[in-house]
């Protein structure tokens, strides 16, 4: 019972707020550290375009004006790059908010149900409890890959939405393009599959990768969300989009907030767009670091999973917190697994060349106090 009486609804108290984990600047006061590098957000170390933070920069002269509350410029930008109608596209405050208005739109009472991975991202869960909806929980396989044939046998007549994270997080896994398609052949009419592709850049190379994009242009009952925080380096500024049925498009457009995507964050996507050398050495750096992370963590006799994403996921065969509270006593921030049920995983993400080094270092300190 609220002190004040306030009939706030029970599956919003039972609601955990999203933990984006210790900034930079708390670690420094609290350690008393001068130099700290934070892998534990998947953020793109290479920072943002020069021609988004140009654009940033000419905006910023307007942002006493109200932006552009259907975004047509950057909604014309990505319909142009994708193929589609402006009609098939979403956009959001982060692809987050897009979750959020599709759990508004779709789901709207207990008998309602949406089925996902476990574990995956948690912001699909938040979406289930605000809708006060049934949560069907999958678990990965031995992989720690979705198991598309157990999620489809999970499916009822009172599924509404099915979330597949595609790279997943936290675990950069995917699942392969026969797979979706097997699973679209079993979805009942009625049920909505999302893949959420928020680090599709950095599996687009693999031959076999289900491309959201093409089961929108064919028709198929499926919602493709990307964003531009990861490859493109704007998470600061929020801003996520999406591919959809046209019909799914309207019903977001009618529950989203009027001018939820700011003025500035529109012109430094669509400049963003137009640097496909920035992403392409986002990519690079990536495969690079990726690949230096895994190999210290194998030394040290972690089962490291492999990655599709911008960041490296292991069981350390032992809990992370401590491995996590040594790091970062070394000023190095990673994220553990264990708010996801998996006290032994650890999560890292790729750096620049020099951030890696900081972990390859401290991490084998860790290791040889074992």
């Amino acid at each position: 019972m609220s002190p004040m009486g306030l009939r706030i609804r029970p599956n919003v108290r039972r609601m955990e707020p999203y933990s984006p984990g210790k900034p930079v600047s708390e670690v420094k006061r609290e350690l008393g550290l001068e130099s700290v590098v934070k892998l534990a957000s998947n953020e793109n170390p290479l920072g943002p375009s020069p021609k988004a933070v140009e654009a940033v920069r000419r905006a910023a002269e307007s942002m006493h004006v109200y932006p552009d509350g259907s975004a047509y410029e950057l909604r014309q930008a990505l319909a142009r790059r994708f193929g589609l109608s402006g009609r098939q596209i979403l956009l959001g405050n982060g692809s987050d908010e897009l979750i959020h208005l599709l759990g508004l739109v779709f789901l709207g009472s207990p008998e309602d149900e949406m089925v996902v991975g476990d574990p995956s991202f948690v912001r699909y869960d938040a979406a289930a409890q605000l809708a006060d909806c049934r949560l069907v929980k999958v678990p990965l396989n031995s992989d720690l890959v979705h198991d598309l044939g157990a999620m489809a046998r999970a499916v009822t007549p009172r599924t509404k939405m099915v979330f597949v994270a595609n790279p997943n997080n936290p675990t950069g896994t995917i699942v392969r393009k026969a797979e979706v398609d097997a699973f679209l052949r079993d979805l009942p009419d009625g049920v909505l599959l999302v893949l959420d592709e928020a680090y599709f850049e950095f599996a687009a190379d693999v031959p076999d990768f289900p491309n959201s994009l093409d089961y929108v242009r064919e028709g198929r009952p499926v919602v493709g969300l990307r964003t531009f925080s990861k490859a493109y380096g704007l998470a600061g500024i929020r801003i996520g989009y999406g591919f959809a049925p046209e019909e799914v498009v309207d019903a977001v457009d009618r529950a989203r907030e009027p001018f939820d995507v700011n003025s500035l964050a529109q012109a430094a996507a669509v400049a963003a767009l137009e640097d496909g050398e920035h992403v392409a050495r986002t990519v690079a750096n990536n495969r690079e670091g990726a690949g230096r992370i895994a190999e210290v963590l194998r030394e040290a006799g972690a089962r490291v999973f492999p990655t599709y994403a911008n960041f490296v996921y292991a069981d350390l065969g032992r809990p992370a917190q401590p491995v996590f509270e040594a790091l970062l006593l070394q000023g190095v921030i990673v994220r553990t697994a264990t708010t996801m049920g998996s006290p032994t995983g650890l999560r890292v993400s790729v750096g620049t060349p020099e951030e890696v080094d900081r972990f390859v270092d401290a991490f084998r300190k860790v290791v040889a106090s074992w």
